[in-house]
């Protein structure tokens, strides 16, 4: 076969590139019509329509289950009676229908496309399952597919094409950190010291040049570029910033874009770093004050943890150890600035999985189970076929692991984490059975109860933790879990595990129907809190970037307004079926028994 022309497309990539966007439309369709932006026409036998302006409409076939999602059989969408592969032209058909402005539309396309190039390049170095389940932690990350309800989320607005190719955690390669120093009016560092994160020749280098007092931190190699060099600039002329050096150790992106995990020495630090990026709805800075806080707000849980037999057994905490924190003198003073302007400079280091892994443990982000490899076989089911357990036990397994930190947390603690599946690290043993879990993120996404004394809290901490009330502390399960990882997770388990939808739901009530019988002391609790709620918010996340907050510039980032309505819980065997009729498999209840 001669080789293609310049600009023209080899077999291989133009098929990635159309099965990437066609999994994007099938996405859009689905999601959007979950968050009430689009209100498919039911035509029977399990055929919807959905009418757009300009004559163009969109037809599939799809069943229903969980928390009202739509599971759309991907060959069948058809538009205007023709096969449709294309998201971006879904967008423009249905912007008036959505309710998009002309500036938001050519926004949410900026974002449409560079998903739809990241999931390419994912397609194009997909392994297989088996591949997948040999992978360590960072590899494994390097296969992502983003957050399972958003359309948008790989947008990464900032990053070029050459940008995404060499930083983007789907492209699979390595970097190496420029190290700075900061005046200390500007810079202060908390918790541990950085012994050891340089060896000791590169420490020696950077102590020539950096004067002393000066607190040092590592810029990730794009915002060094797109952000020190300009909007610090000032401040390198006046010789209050120093540029260092690049040290020699290399790092590779979590699927979070801005965690780096050192592949020279896994068992030092992950390393944190802002990114002068918008991604899934927000900038991708580190705020000043969290930062600063994050070393206590750590030594805190741990300590709880430690005296909380059921956490010590069931989940270590990767702690963020140390931190510092740079302000901009100028942009200090304007405290209605848009956000991202007050999280330019930072750097968190957290405890590497490294750190709690045992003889023969391995471990691997809960939303890798969501991964599904080039030969169509999910990683949860290579993993369960792996194990000694069969299929229906080994994702009993992992239900019960992944809910017991989170339950009791919230429970016990009146306490919420932030366990989506890419905080949340599932620890396997050597044959392949989840064991425990391990949490993350704690500065930004650890939420306490209004009102409540917690033992030993330092003041530092006290003062950062947002307290919610314990409906917004229940969305900590109920949305992240439930319906962010759960939601996607029941289809893999009902067509490569064997585990019909509604069975599923039953095993995850089972589980936390089994941790309110080990605690019934916390009765009480379970029904403030209440998971098993007949009806359950709504959470819109689509909705909102596309007509809310999402493409403006705020000065807080907790303005969003996510909630849209209510929908069936599926924890519940009375919860009523979808007002067009029942799922496919479910009886007319909705029941699932």
């Amino acid at each position: 076969m001669p080789a293609p022309r310049l600009g023209e497309p080899s077999v291989e990539e133009d098929t990635a590139w159309r099965d990437a966007g066609h999994a994007l439309l099938v996405r859009a369709l689905a999601e959007l019509s979950y968050e009430d932006m689009l209100r498919p026409e039911t035509l029977g036998g399990g055929n919807y329509r959905v009418t757009l302006g300009d004559g163009v409409e969109y037809t599939f076939t799809a069943t229903r289950g969980g928390f009202e999602s739509w599971r759309i059989a991907p060959e069948s969408v058809l538009r205007n009676g023709r096969p449709a592969a294309d998201p971006m032209e879904f967008l423009v058909d249905a912007r008036a229908t959505l309710g998009l402005d002309g500036p938001t539309t050519a926004e949410a396309l900026r974002e449409l496309v560079a998903t739809w190039s990241a999931d390419a390049l994912l397609r194009r170095n997909l392994p297989t399952a088996k591949v997948l389940a040999d992978a360590d932690y960072v590899e494994l990350e390097s296969a992502q597919g983003g957050h399972p309800a958003m359309v948008l989320n790989k947008g990464r607005l900032g990053f070029t094409a050459s940008d995404a190719e060499a930083y983007a955690p789907e492209a699979g390669r390595t970097l190496r950190l420029t190290w700075i120093a900061v005046h200390p009016s500007l810079a202060s560092a908390h918790g541990v010291t950085l012994d050891g994160e340089l060896d000791a020749e590169t420490t020696r280098a950077f102590a020539a040049k950096a004067p002393a007092g000066y607190v040092w931190l590592p810029v990730h190699p794009f915002h060094l570029d797109a952000c020190v060099r300009t909007l610090f600039a000032p401040y390198l002329a006046d010789g209050r910033i120093v540029v260092l050096g690049e040290a020699p150790d290399r790092y590779r992106a979590l699927a979070s874009v801005r965690t780096l995990v050192n592949v020279d020495h896994p068992e030092k630090r992950n390393v944190k770093v802002p990114l002068l990026i918008r991604n899934t709805l927000v900038w991708r800075g580190l705020p000043a004050e969290p930062t600063a806080g994050a070393p206590a707000v750590s030594a805190w849980l741990h300590s709880m943890q430690a005296a909380d037999p059921f956490l010590a057994t069931h989940v270590d905490l990767l702690g963020e150890v140390a931190s510092v924190a740079v302000r901009h003198p100028l942009f200090d003073r304007i405290p209605d600035a848009p956000y991202r302007y007050h999280e330019l400079l930072a750097a968190v280091w957290r405890e590497p999985v490294q750190t709690y892994l045992r003889a023969g443990d391995k471990a691997r982000s809960l939303a890798s189970m969501l991964v599904v490899g080039s030969d169509g076989r999910a990683l949860a089911a290579e993993l369960a076929a792996r194990s000694p357990l069969a299929p229906r036990e080994w994702l009993r397994t992992l239900l019960a692991v992944v809910l017991a930190a989170p339950l009791h947390a919230l429970h016990a603690h009146d306490l919420a984490f932030c366990p989506h599946g890419e905080n949340t690290v599932v620890v396997f043993g050597p044959d392949d059975v989840p064991v425990r879990t391990m949490l993350k993120d704690f500065a930004e996404d650890v939420n306490l109860l209004p009102g409540r004394e917690y033992p030993g809290l330092p003041r530092e901490a006290d003062r950062l933790l947002p307290r919610w009330s314990e409906g917004e502390l229940a969305h900590s399960i109920i949305t992240a879990v439930f319906a962010g990882v759960f939601r996607p997770l029941a289809v893999i388990a009902e067509t490569q595990l064997g585990v019909a939808e509604p069975e599923f739901w039953t095993l995850v009530r089972a589980e936390v129907d089994a941790y309110r019988d080990r605690f019934p002391e916390l009765a009480e609790r379970h029904a403030a809190y209440g998971l098993t709620a007949a009806e359950v918010e709504r959470i819109c996340l689509n909705r909102e970037q596309l007509t809310g907050g999402g493409f403006h510039d705020r000065a807080e980032k907790e303005e969003f307004e996510i909630v849209h309505g209510t929908v069936p819980n599926p924890l519940v065997r009375e919860a009523a079926a979808p007002a067009d009729g029942p799922a496919d498999g479910m009886p007319a209840d909705g029941a699932g028994r």
